[in-house]
């Protein structure tokens, strides 16, 4: 089973919000996930726990790295294999 999940982040506080959005894309690279880049979202494929670790992950940096964002994870229903 594969998990789908679309993310949008939104630097709030930020000069140059695409700089902040192309970090994270960056760090996603690191995960075994298939990534879609859209224009106002990314869009993960992967196993569930890999996913939401992603999605951990990913929380934690904009918490560390920006005093005010936004975060949208909307899941979708699971690919069978």
């Amino acid at each position: 089973m594969k998990t789908i999940a679309q993310l949008s982040y939104i630097p709030l506080e930020t000069h140059n919000p695409r700089e902040k959005v192309q970090e994270l894309l960056e760090h996603l690279a690191q995960f075994d996930v298939q990534i879609e880049v859209g224009y106002l979202s990314t869009t993960i494929i992967g196993a569930p726990e890999t996913v939401f670790e992603v999605v951990q992950e990913l929380y934690k940096i904009m918490s560390t790295e920006s005093s005010k964002f936004r975060f949208h994870v909307e899941l979708l229903s699971p690919e069978r294999d």
